[in-house]
């Protein structure tokens, strides 16, 4: 099982990354760009930014981890249930929508130092 605190832990790797809030709950941002956000307990799971290609890969899987709703439909996002995401998984859906949101400046600089 996965937390919020997970979820901020893993996007701390990654460089220019903020904790803040957003539509009054716990969320993320790569200067400033949002990218995942902790919904309301009465919501529930986690909204994360990623490619459309992906998210409609993900939903047709028919994982139980990933879902949408119909306020989500057509956005590059997808719904994640923090309780049943394999947490591998979950590290990628992170660096995905890190890299989606990253400044090009950011993400080359970050690139480089990998390859160091």
């Amino acid at each position: 099982m996965s937390t919020w605190e997970d979820v901020v832990a893993i996007a701390k790797r990654y460089p220019e990354v903020e904790e803040t809030t957003s539509w009054q709950t716990p969320s993320l941002k790569v200067k400033g760009k949002f990218f995942a956000r902790l919904r309301t307990e009465a919501e529930g799971g986690l909204a994360i930014v990623c490619d459309l290609g992906e998210k409609a890969a993900l939903l047709a899987a028919k994982d139980p981890a990933y879902y949408t709703t119909p306020h989500y439909d057509g956005y590059a996002m997808i719904l994640v249930d923090l309780e049943k995401v394999d947490q591998q998984r979950l590290v990628e859906l992170v660096e995905d929508a890190w890299f989606i949101k990253a400044p090009v400046r950011v993400r080359k600089a970050y690139e480089a130092q990998q390859e160091q």
